[in-house]
């Protein structure tokens, strides 16, 4: 699976929050600023190239699925990202986020709960 670019992972967002659809679908569902249709469009046909889509013609138009969950590209990416930037620990990207006052105590207080009683949200 091959890592995407910020513009593809917004494309993707677009696409994993409609489910399915057609490029002006995920225009409509893109983050703010949404790009031109034709750049979209664009950022779809090379996700479908790079494995992440598939289209299926109907009529005038190409409806596009995702062919890989959103979960499934978060866990790949998240445990690359922590492999590369945080020698594989999950304690120190914690504390890296806890050092920026990015996250509060109280909010490290209910991970921890979570994590103990095996409660993912």
């Amino acid at each position: 699976m091959e890592k995407l670019t910020q513009q593809e992972e917004a494309a993707m967002q677009a696409v994993w929050q409609k489910g399915k659809g057609i490029v002006k679908d995920f225009l409509e569902a893109h983050s703010a600023p949404a790009p031109p249709y034709t750049t979209l469009a664009s950022t779809i046909k090379n996700l479908e190239k790079k494995g992440y889509l598939q289209s299926r013609k109907t009529g005038n138009v190409y409806e596009y699925t995702p062919l890989i969950a959103e979960e499934e590209y978060k866990k790949k990416f998240m445990n690359g990202f922590v492999q590369n930037y945080f020698e594989n620990s999950y304690k120190e990207l914690v504390t890296f986020f806890a050092k920026e006052k990015q996250i509060s105590p109280d909010e490290l207080k209910e991970i921890i709960k979570m994590i103990e009683n095996n409660d993912p949200k």
